[in-house]
């Protein structure tokens, strides 16, 4: 009996590895946590911002890749203390159970060395329970970096999509570009062909009169053809003049195709010399812009469409002769016919 009580088991004292074993799971699963409740806020804010947010998205499944091997790894020191923990509780079951056998000596300290078991079978069991919890946050995390990764595919798909459907567009914009070019250049060949037609014709019906000439793409008529000196309203020598001019725009206009947008232009000039006071016109500007306007209206009186005529006056500010002489003067009052495009 003696040689029993002198065998008494020193206290085994199993608290501080509990202590740290908790303390640490508990910081693991409150940094999982921080680090979800980030992930989460960043990508609903950075989702929408297409190849930006997706290398933060990436980022960020990179960081909680790494985050999640070092949970892993530290799961798989934890599965090794729990190890050990396991051999150390199973020595002090039997403990307790050599403790128990010696319990019918009435022994105290055999009753404490019982509770004391009982104590660390209680931490171990409280410690698995906190070992399972940290692993099923960590399947978890796991399916929610899955979820992740499936957006991102999904981002990824839609901006393909869009990148191919804008490359499209900008192909079919660059080919009806070309297409509009090569129709415009179509058109402006077909009304130069008939410009060509129409000076030509106008030609033939005019003659190789001294006082009409050709400048250019125009044909130029001087004022004295068709007005009296200071005077807006045609002449009866400038409406016989006119009527050969209207039967060829009539022509023109059964020629040129619909679709090709002309007009035949009158052009009003004066020369430099200022208007006298007291005078139907106050300026050679309205001057120019009326005479322009009779000779629209008289090719209209006889059968020409409208759409097709325009008048514009130009004033003394177009001359085709800078100088000061009376010669100068006479070219440069002028009625100006120009066919081109609306």
């Amino acid at each position: 009996m003696a040689l029993a009580r002198g065998r008494r088991l020193e206290p085994v004292n199993y608290w501080p590895g509990f202590v740290d074993a908790l303390s640490t799971m508990l910081l693991i699963i409150i940094f999982l946590l921080s680090v979800f409740m980030l992930s989460q806020f960043f990508l609903s804010r950075e989702v929408t911002g297409k190849d930006t947010a997706l290398e933060k998205l990436n980022r960020q499944i990179q960081e909680l890749t790494s985050l999640l091997a070092m949970e892993r790894s530290q799961s798989g020191v934890d599965q090794d203390k729990i190890m050990r923990l396991s051999a150390t509780l199973d020595q002090a079951r039997k403990d307790k159970s050599d403790l128990e056998s010696a319990a019918a000596s009435g022994g105290e300290g055999a009753v404490a060395q019982g509770q004391r078991a009982d104590a660390a079978i209680s931490a171990f069991d409280a410690q698995k329970a906190i070992t399972a919890k940290a692993l099923a946050q960590v399947e978890v995390l796991n399916q929610q970096i899955s979820a992740l990764r499936q957006q991102l595919a999904a981002i990824q798909e839609a901006l393909n999509i869009s990148k191919t459907s804008q490359k499209q567009a900008q192909e079919k914009i660059a080919d009806l570009g070309q297409r509009l070019n090569l129709a415009l250049a179509q058109k402006v060949q077909e009304l130069a062909r008939y410009r060509s037609d129409f000076f030509g014709r106008l030609r033939q019906i005019l003659g190789a009169r001294p006082d009409i000439a050709i400048v250019g793409d125009r044909f130029v008529f001087q004022s004295s053809v068709l007005f009296d000196p200071g005077k807006a309203d045609l002449s009866e020598a400038g409406k016989k003049s006119l009527d050969r001019l209207a039967d060829a725009a009539l022509d023109l206009e059964r020629e040129i195709p619909p679709d090709i947008p002309w007009i035949l232009r009158i052009d009003g000039h004066t020369d430099a010399q200022p208007i006298a006071p007291g005078g139907q016109f106050k300026s050679n500007w309205q001057l120019s812009a009326a005479r322009a306007i009779s000779v629209v209206q008289y090719l209209i009186s006889k059968g020409v469409d409208p759409h097709y005529l325009a008048a514009a006056g130009f004033g003394e500010f177009q001359p085709l002769d800078p100088g000061k002489t009376e010669e100068a003067y006479a070219k440069n009052r002028r009625i100006e016919l120009k066919l081109t495009e609306r």
